[in-house]
């Protein structure tokens, strides 16, 4: 949660120059974000920029009714009453929605068609994000479509994390796909290295997971969400009002795939997921 300006893609702000960032880190306690949101709307800020899932940005919109708030969350704004419609958001809140949360039924079968033979599909989710019950409702209609079994495991915090793995190897999970949450992506490193040393093959949401040597990642671009963020942080700063600044839909989708991951798990991919793939990893 940040008073922004280094997001500012040429809209003429210079981080300490014309413009000064203060940063505000909940460090994946989401108790602490309405704090943190209070805190910054005392500053005062011009604007606040929110990442880190919808519960920032719900946090951020609580805080205040006049501090303008750009968010980038994975969600529909409308369904958690951030704005009242894309087109016309009123208030004082607007931002970018990327299609991280419709995502899962997809990212579902691309992780069956990358590992045909699995019969019981491992999903890890934080139960504590807001879009946990709906996507997992998602992939289970997905995973019955396909008849196959789908193992549900929680995780609300890093500890959490090793005692979920365990649970997929002793119900002997063939596959996993990791639920979009600021958790699994702080975590990153971690996620990856449990999935290797459990040998499970593993779908992630963002190119990252895949950077730092995950299996496979489809999901929208956070860095073009967060660059369209920064474009409308630098109009409000120019002053334009949030309310005149439709929710922008970020369309960009990523299929990123790991050879080098592949080849770990003596896994072949597909030609078909191959010559669909935005990027490989070798």
């Amino acid at each position: 949660m940040v008073c922004p300006g280094g997001l500012l893609p040429g809209r003429g702000f210079v981080e300490d120059r014309n413009v000064r960032i203060e940063y505000r880190w909940a460090e994946n306690h989401f108790d602490r974000l309405r704090d943190l949101a209070t805190d910054l709307a005392r500053h005062p800020v011009a604007v606040v920029v929110t990442g880190g899932g919808t519960q920032t940005a719900v946090a951020a919109k609580e805080s205040s009714t006049t501090v303008p708030v750009v968010f980038v969350i994975g969600a529909d704004p409308v369904k958690f009453g951030l704005v009242a419609s894309l087109n016309r958001p009123g208030g004082n809140v607007t931002g970018v929605s990327s299609l991280n949360n419709v995502l899962v039924a997809k990212q579902f079968e691309l992780l069956h068609e990358l590992v045909p033979n699995a019969t019981v599909i491992g999903f890890l989710v934080n139960p504590a994000n807001p879009n946990a019950d709906s996507d997992t409702v998602e992939v289970q209609a997905a995973a019955k479509a396909s008849g196959l079994k789908l193992l549900v495991v929680n995780a609300r915090s890093e500890s959490d994390l090793g005692p979920a793995f365990a649970t997929l190897a002793q119900h002997r999970a063939g596959a996993l796909l990791v639920h979009s949450d600021p958790l699994s992506l702080s975590r990153r490193e971690q996620l990856v290295g449990l999935a290797a040393g459990n040998a499970l093959p593993t779908i992630y949401w963002s190119r990252q997971f895949a950077v730092a040597g995950g299996l496979m990642s489809y999901g929208g671009s956070i860095a073009d969400a967060h660059r369209q963020a920064g474009v409308y942080t630098g109009r409000i700063l120019k002053g334009e009002k949030p309310a005149d600044l439709p929710v922008q839909q970020a369309t960009k989708v990523e299929l990123i795939i790991n050879l080098k991951t592949a080849k770990a798990l003596d896994l072949t991919i597909p030609l078909s997921l191959l010559g669909r793939a935005d990027e490989v990893i070798e």
